[in-house]
């Protein structure tokens, strides 16, 4: 059963390690053994609250309503960069991986046909087909992650394991995810996620990207001793790599 409560014009609906804002969208509760305050994060679908062991759901509602117009401006700045990552395959489509390119023509095909060839990825599709129907763009795209995956997995963790030798990294494993809300995380036990998609990016932000989580099995937040390590095996570039890295977007 919901319980509603309204605080300062907004409505909270309240279930069980999760309130729904009809501003923010859904906020998730989890309990962080290692969060020393409130830390929240923005995602496409609300809010994800870490809590530290003293700190309540009603503590972490306050400090929302504290910061609301600032969480708001940051929702409306990922939506709208979220749009822009939707992109459109068409024919005049030239999507370029780290080892292979992409392009969509039409053909005398019945069904949608994908061959990767000489570090080229054709899709074919019928002639008559509407290739703007959300369906079909999500079947070209299923079919680029498909690929995407093989290269991704092919790929990463080697070179992973080549940046953490050349600086010192120990971790555990290395999977490969088609996370759509983070390019790579780090857990605990040190086995580092990676998103599929990273290899859409320019290979130095890749790295960039590896070297981060990497850096997360010496230091696992963003205080000033991440940000020390990431400087140290960036050439004190990682200000620069993070400000270009939010120039991309995770295709949705």
């Amino acid at each position: 059963m919901y319980l509603c409560r309204v605080l300062e014009k907004n409505t909270f609906i309240f279930r069980k390690n999760m309130v729904i804002d009809t501003e923010l969208g859904i906020i998730v509760f989890i309990r962080s053994e290692r969060a020393k305050r409130i830390h929240v994060r923005i995602l496409s679908t609300g809010l994800r609250v870490s809590l530290p062991s003293k700190a309540t759901q009603e503590d972490a509602l306050k400090f929302i309503q504290s910061v609301r117009s600032r969480l708001l401006k940051k929702k409306s700045k990922l939506e709208t960069g979220l749009q822009n990552s939707n992109i459109l395959i068409n024919e005049n489509t030239r999507l370029q991986t780290l080892t292979f390119s992409v392009e969509a023509k039409s053909s005398e095909r019945k069904n949608i046909h994908f061959s990767l060839k000489n570090n080229l990825l054709c899709i074919e599709f019928p002639s008559d087909a509407n290739i703007t129907d959300t369906q079909t763009q999500q079947h070209f795209w299923n079919g680029i992650s498909y690929f995407l995956r093989k290269e991704a997995k092919r790929l990463l963790p080697d070179r992973t394991k080549q940046l953490a030798d050349k600086f010192g990294f120990r971790f555990t494993d290395v999977k490969i995810q088609s996370s759509k809300t983070r390019w790579g995380s780090c857990s605990r036990s040190q086995s580092i996620n990676l998103s599929l998609y990273l290899l859409l990016l320019p290979s130095h932000l890749i790295d960039y990207v590896i070297l981060h989580e990497l850096c997360h099995t010496k230091e696992m937040n963003h205080g000033v001793n991440f940000w020390i390590w990431m400087d140290r095996v960036t050439n004190n570039n990682s200000k620069n790599y993070r400000t270009e890295l939010r120039k991309f977007h995770i295709p949705q």
